[in-house]
């Protein structure tokens, strides 16, 4: 492709976080860079994430969390911004399904749709984590999707390394955090709000699902409450797991409140004096990301992404070891001096990682070593 304007189609599903707040970082920076982009997802995701605020175009694309028999109408809607436009990047495995479906790449449109001849970007942000049959189906998805993309881009090495396995062309695409906003309170201040004074606060960070793996936090929180003071943990996410997680809670006696969705999670972050990880897989966690932006020390589980993104700067368990998180956790609020160490170690981190900025710029590079689309109608610039 030449240096100009492109005509970019950016494709999601349903998103509360990662990969819709990365879409509207790619979707923002390329339109800064005078290109023009369509973001096409649920309404749902659109009325979180504002995707037109910054002069992208939105239009609705109902893609849930797993295949549907309405997928067939989405993608024969889909069709008309995908003809015209010059690239089309889609995020995550649905996305990408019903952006073949709609014909980009090489993927197999439905019917009364024809292939468009336009380059198809995956950016792969998951891994398949079901069993059974669920899991034999996704893996299907997955291997369709890798084949059928022009390029993939692994948001970890493993994830690159997962698209090239399953037949695709695939290489690392690093996913940035924004740079976290300033706080305009206090740590007391906000400590306060929570009815917190001075107990030691363990944050956590993120949708209650499995993947996450609370009950392993939780478990781990309950070995630290006989402890003066006694730490607090707090979970700032929502998710199918809320209630369960809370029984747990419960059960267990442990000092914990479920704060839902939150807007303020820097805030929380400079309140607290370590974020807990305890995911049984991540890519390059955003959250992460952020607190180690700000100097948050991270206790993580060694999965996915997660070692390369923290290496020696934070402190790394094993999934699901109750015994190690707990430990290591307890290893940051028994000794100051190893806090303000990993703290800093962080900033110095973060310092080298590549920006939103940067993350655009590359993309846009990788649309330009694509080859060209036939050319279509105006219908992904209007």
């Amino acid at each position: 492709m030449t240096d100009r304007r492109l005509r970019i189609l950016l494709v999601l599903g349903t998103s509360t976080g990662g990969i819709g707040q990365h879409v509207r970082s790619l979707a923002e920076g390329l339109v800064t860079r005078g290109h023009h982009v369509v973001v096409a997802g649920p309404a749902e995701t659109d009325e979180l994430f504002e995707f037109s605020t910054d002069g992208a175009r939105f239009v609705p694309a109902q893609i849930g969390l797993t295949p549907s028999p309405r997928d067939l109408v989405v993608a024969r809607s889909l069709s008309r911004w995908v003809k015209g436009a010059d690239v089309v990047h889609a995020h995550g495995f649905r996305a990408g399904l019903v952006a073949l479906s709609s014909g980009a790449g090489r993927g197999w449109p439905v019917a009364a749709v024809r292939a468009a001849g336009v380059p198809l970007v995956v950016t792969w942000h998951n891994q398949v984590l079901a069993g059974g049959l669920k899991g034999n189906v996704m893996h299907r998805v997955e291997a369709m999707v890798a084949r059928g993309a022009t390029v993939s881009l692994g948001a970890s090495a493993d994830l690159v390394d997962q698209a090239r396995a399953a037949g695709g062309t695939a290489i690392l695409g690093p996913v940035a955090s924004p740079t976290p906003a300033a706080s305009q309170k206090t740590p007391r201040q906000v400590r306060a709000a929570l009815g917190l004074d001075d107990e030691p606060v363990v944050l956590a960070v993120g949708r209650l699902h499995p993947q996450k793996d609370y009950p392993t936090l939780v478990a781990a929180m309950a070995q630290l409450q006989s402890r003066r003071p006694r730490p607090v943990l707090l979970v700032a996410g929502d998710g199918p797991e809320a209630t369960h997680v809370q029984s747990l809670v419960d059960e267990q006696q442990v000092d914990a409140r479920l704060l839902g969705r939150r807007n303020d999670v820097a805030d929380l972050m400079i309140a607290s004096d370590v974020l807990a990880i305890p995911s049984v897989w991540e890519a390059r966690s955003l959250v992460v990301q952020e607190a180690m932006q700000v100097g948050l020390p991270v206790v993580a589980t060694r999965v996915g992404g997660l070692p390369e993104l923290i290496g020696p700067d934070g402190l790394l368990v094993e999934p699901g070891d109750v015994a190690g998180l707990a430990q290591a956790i307890g290893s940051v609020l028994d000794d100051p001096v190893l806090g303000a160490d990993l703290a800093e170690r962080a900033r110095v981190r973060a310092g080298s990682w590549p920006t939103e900025d940067d993350v655009v710029d590359r993309v846009v590079d990788v649309y330009r070593g694509l080859p060209p689309s036939p050319g279509g109608t105006a219908g992904a610039s209007t």
